[in-house]
């Protein structure tokens, strides 16, 4: 990998304070999506949970003004505190509520390149009783505007 991307995809402080330093424009997330939903056979496998069990989804763009950087999808099994918590966040970013608690802890990021030379990764977080797991698309606006390579 190069090591441009590296100090992206194997981070594990902030992303948005990252993107934040980084864009030469305001940043802002966009909202995409959230609810209840059934995830993903992976994402409920990575989380420890029942196929077909419902969770809270989250899907956002973090975007540089306009041009979206990454894609990101977050999935949460459902408790009262977490879900009130996610919901709340509205078009706030995640990681600027998830860094700002103090009993963190963060699993192994695990990456992957998609077909379209982009970079993918996700971890599992865990704040009190709220279990989550964020993923991550590195999109190629982001890889023009920064002049990264592409993935792979």
């Amino acid at each position: 990998m190069d090591p441009r991307w590296w100090r992206w995809v194997a981070s594990t402080d902030s992303l948005t304070a990252r993107l934040i330093a980084a864009s030469p424009r305001p940043f802002r997330v966009r909202l995409l999506d959230e609810g209840i939903g059934v995830p993903r056979r992976d994402e409920a496998q990575a989380l420890g949970l029942a196929p077909g069990r419902v969770a809270w989804i989250r899907e956002v763009l973090l975007m540089s003004g306009e041009r979206p950087w990454v894609a990101a999808r977050s999935v949460a099994p459902l408790t009262r505190s977490g879900c009130r918590s996610l919901r709340a966040l509205g078009e706030r970013s995640l990681g600027s509520w998830l860094f700002a608690q103090p009993d963190l802890e963060r699993g192994p990021i695990e990456l992957s390149a998609d077909h379209a030379g982009v970079w993918l990764r996700r971890s599992r977080f865990r704040h009190g009783r709220i279990q989550l797991l964020v993923q991550e698309c590195f999109l190629a606006q982001m890889a023009a505007d920064l002049a990264l390579p592409p993935a792979g």
